[in-house]
């Protein structure tokens, strides 16, 4: 199902995913109080997030090893870990309106079969 809203919903899907990395270096910054050290987990946090999704969790995975159904599930788990990670930086309203975001989206992309990637194309 290919409708003009593919395009847009796609695309707050992805600035979803962007949002979590942003979200997971905060919190990785708030974690410590040595300057030194918040600054290496607020860059850590967010480029080993990003190269797991690469691997496992992103359309054209490098290590398809997971399910699509699965894939989704877990990219929900990122979403939920990120706005709780919110919600434990004092921006409980935020995380709130992250994790029903998220879930909407995920639901939306899943039911719609969106974020299948056909061999053949891709």
């Amino acid at each position: 199902m290919k409708g003009p809203g593919t395009g847009i919903l796609l695309t707050v899907f992805f600035l979803l995913e962007l949002a979590a990395f942003v979200v997971f270096g905060y919190w990785g910054y708030q974690l410590q109080s040595v300057k030194m050290i918040s600054i290496l987990l607020a860059v850590a946090f967010p480029l080993v997030l990003a190269v797991l999704w690469g691997m496992f969790l992103s359309p054209k995975a490098s290590v398809a090893i997971f399910s699509y159904p699965v894939r989704t599930a877990l990219k929900l788990v990122v979403f939920v870990a990120a706005s709780a990670a919110l919600y434990s930086t004092e921006h409980e309203k935020l995380g709130l309106a992250f994790l029903i975001v998220g879930i909407v989206i995920i639901a939306a992309v899943f039911l719609l079969n969106l974020h299948k990637v056909d061999a053949k194309k891709g």
